[in-house]
């Protein structure tokens, strides 16, 4: 029976973001497998996981060091407030593999990459570029100063993935940059995004949808753009669903007639709104990583209207549809308000996301 350690950078359960989400279905998948997981979680603002319990051999939880020591450390804020002791000295009981989760896990790399032991890391972005769109995004002036040191110390940093025994990036880019980079073996692992099939409904809906933590600046940012150039002209409402919409963005949804704002939506809702609506609007500023919430979309929602962006290291942009301006994307959605999907529609998506479930590949990639 195999054993893997697997280092979280969060409690992955509820599976209700992103990168947890890749997290929560790597495990799920994993155990199904049979392997035998010893999972190792840091701790923010999540509780301990009966649900992850149950899909693990054991189960540990590390506080994570957040405040002023971590933040002048002179390693990234999230690698410097994830150094547990007691985590080190647990992985040293034994030579089972370790599956990092995120550059953010790299302090196990400076301790126990000695060559002797096979490490794994999983990077869910090139940090660095990552942080730096933040910055970019971000209009509170200490914020922004925070994300723009941590790029400078993200570029310093990355070098330790040298010290990995693979490491496993999420998209054709993300890989290229780690090759130029001299890593030992880079192998692309696409989201584990939990859907095995297309269940897209056929038929035409009367809204557009964009959905996503609306706290996060770069959200926040799509979805004013959204209201301010797309709202009206379509035939289409706009609905905009997601965790914790700012006063800005409520007050502007307001002013529109347009617009729909649905603040924090249980699951449920969320999975009705998806498959409801008739285009998934789906725009970003940042080109990192590959975006769970556009492969939902894909597997469940109906059409999908994208800038490049989104789509950029990926060969998703033939499921898409592409437009970077205002007045191209606004021709796109009233084009799209008319167009039903159909079952022709479904099965050309089926064909073009065959190659986008990654768990079957997953066992062999990781040990």
């Amino acid at each position: 029976m195999t054993h893997l350690h697997i280092v979280s950078f969060n409690v992955p359960w509820p599976a209700d973001y992103g990168g947890v989400i890749d997290v929560y279905n790597r495990i799920r998948f994993l155990s199904d497998e049979g392997v035998r997981i010893h999972l190792h979680c840091y701790t923010y603002g999540r509780e301990e996981s009966a649900e992850l319990a149950d899909l693990c051999e054991e189960v540990h939880y590390y506080r994570r060091a957040t405040g002023m020591v971590s933040q002048l450390n002179r390693r990234p804020y999230i690698v410097a407030s994830r150094r547990s002791e007691e985590l080190i000295a647990r992985l040293r009981q034994d030579d089972y593999p370790i599956l990092l989760e995120g550059l953010h896990n790299g302090y196990v790399l400076e301790r126990l990459a000695d060559g002797n032991r096979d490490i794994v890391l999983r990077a869910h972005n090139v940090e660095h570029e990552y942080y730096h769109s933040l910055a970019l995004a971000e209009e509170n002036p200490w914020k922004r100063l925070f994300y723009a040191v941590e790029t400078i110390k993200l570029m310093h940093y990355e070098p330790v993935l040298l010290k990995a025994s693979r490491v496993l990036a999420i998209s054709e880019s993300d890989a290229a940059h780690f090759r130029a980079m001299g890593c030992n073996d880079v192998r692309l692992l696409g989201p584990s995004h939990g859907h095995h099939r297309v269940t897209t409904a056929t038929g035409r809906g009367d809204y557009a949808l964009y959905q996503g933590d609306l706290s996060t600046p770069e959200n926040e940012k799509a979805a004013l753009y959204i209201v301010d150039e797309l709202a009206g002209g379509s035939g289409l409402r706009i609905v905009l669903a997601g965790k914790n919409p700012g006063q800005r963005l409520q007050a502007r949804v307001a002013q529109c007639s347009q617009a729909t704002l649905i603040a924090n939506p249980d699951d449920e809702t969320m999975h009705s709104l998806l498959r409801n609506a008739q285009v998934n609007l789906l725009f970003t500023h940042q080109a990192t990583g590959v975006k769970l919430k556009l492969m939902n979309a894909l597997y469940e929602g109906r059409h999908c209207l994208v800038n490049s962006t989104m789509v950029a290291g990926t060969q998703l942009a033939e499921a898409c549809h592409v437009a970077d301006s205002p007045d191209e994307q606004r021709v796109v959605l009233q084009r799209l308000a008319g167009m039903e999907f159909d079952d022709k529609e479904r099965e050309r998506r089926c064909r073009l996301l065959e190659k986008y479930d990654p768990l079957p590949e997953v066992r062999n990639i990781i040990l």
